[in-house]
């Protein structure tokens, strides 16, 4: 007997270790491990930089409040600074903290600058913000938000690629548009680049402020360190978390000098936010994925898996609709439910996870080796030659 709520659907399988790409069972079973926590282990299982960084801070100081200056967490932040648009960063300890303080930021710059009432906040329809009460209501499903109510007010929402809608929703009430660059659960949809460079003319047309959600996309993911880089587009405000920690729960917002300036003592608060153990294994995980050398090498692999994907897609046109994403946040559409899709995967030992529109979601470490993405290309070919 569970004595665990019921609020997860769990798998009737569990692992006692991991090393890299893979996860071993109590009986010696090897998964290639492509959920990896849901784009959270961005180096793998137990990578050796990142254990090492933790059993050496472990020995110092794990958490000292907010209170008092945190060196780790300057350095971090500095870090993040010389690598991004950024100019100061707010630490936090998960995604769904992170967009809920980027929330604020918003509210709290209009605030500052006299406009209390600028406060709403424009997003995606059936997008994925967090599971807070505020980042449900973001996020726009009605699914999620079942059973939560009162609605919480202050959003609005367009439907993905509906212009228009958009366009119309923005008032003198708009504080923000906020969006993933691509989207997660919503089922790995990209955002065009020539879109990101039409949200942020419109958000300087309107003075308006630009989020982007990076929190699934970001640190590493598409090959470029965010994946909004490649548009060229500087946001006013970027929620991250996941893969910064390399699986150690580190969040941040990162926001440009403006924003900033309406975020005064006593403004926000995290206890757990950038503590000393948090911000060491950041450190260590930020230092290997910003190399220019490593990224290159994701869009190198993710771009030889794509390849292989696509010519699985060509020899079973029936089974697979569609391969999404971008770098090594990978969606298959499917034309049947993914569920059995997935189950079988898993019977022949690969991890990968569900998203909205029949999608498999497939997110390896970004330092997965060529062989162990050959693994997962074969087990994919087999499971599609045996579907129906």
């Amino acid at each position: 007997m569970s004595y665990l709520a019921k609020n997860y659907n769990r798998k009737k399988l569990s692992f006692v270790r991991g090393k890299g790409s893979f996860l071993y069972t109590k009986n010696g079973g090897k998964y290639l491990d492509f959920v990896q926590g849901i784009a959270v282990n961005s180096l793998g299982h137990a990578h050796p930089q990142l254990v090492k960084a933790i059993n050496q801070q472990s020995k110092k100081l794990w958490h000292v409040s907010n209170a008092f200056v945190i060196p780790e967490g300057e350095e971090l932040a500095k870090k993040l600074v010389e690598k991004t648009f950024a100019d100061y960063i707010m630490f936090q300890n998960s995604g769904a903290e992170a967009t809920e303080a980027a929330i604020k930021v918003a509210r709290r710059y209009f605030f500052s600058t006299g406009k209390p009432n600028k406060n709403r906040i424009i997003c995606i329809k059936n997008s994925f913000h967090g599971r807070t009460i505020a980042a449900i209501h973001a996020s726009g499903s009605k699914k999620m938000t079942e059973g939560f109510g009162p609605k919480v007010a202050g959003f609005d929402h367009f439907n993905f690629g509906d212009h228009k809608k958009l366009k119309k929703l923005i008032t003198k009430k708009t504080a923000a548009i906020m969006v993933e660059t691509i989207m997660g659960e919503g089922g790995i949809k990209k955002i065009p680049d020539w879109c990101l460079r039409g949200l942020r003319k419109l958000c300087d047309n309107k003075r308006i402020l630009l989020i982007l959600d990076e929190v699934q996309c970001g640190i590493g993911r598409t090959g470029d360190f965010f994946a909004f880089e490649s548009s060229k587009v500087k946001p006013d405000i970027v929620p991250i978390a996941k893969g910064i920690g390399g699986g150690f729960p580190i969040g941040a917002v990162l926001m440009n000098k403006k924003v900033a300036s309406g975020m005064t003592a006593g403004t926000h608060g995290s206890t757990f936010g950038g503590n000393p153990l948090a911000m060491k294994v950041g450190i260590a995980a930020l230092d290997i994925i910003s190399k220019k050398s490593f990224l290159n090498k994701v869009k190198s692999n993710s771009k030889y898996f794509h390849i292989h994907l696509l010519k699985i897609k060509e020899k079973f046109p029936n089974i697979i609709k569609e391969v999404r994403g971008q770098g090594f946040l990978i969606g298959l559409q499917l034309y049947k439910d993914q569920t059995k899709f997935i189950k079988q995967l898993m019977d022949n030992k690969l991890l990968t996870i569900k998203a909205a529109e029949n999608v498999v979601r497939i997110l390896p470490p970004l330092n997965v080796k060529k062989t162990e993405i050959d693994k997962a290309v074969k087990i994919i070919k087999m499971v599609c030659s045996k579907y129906n």
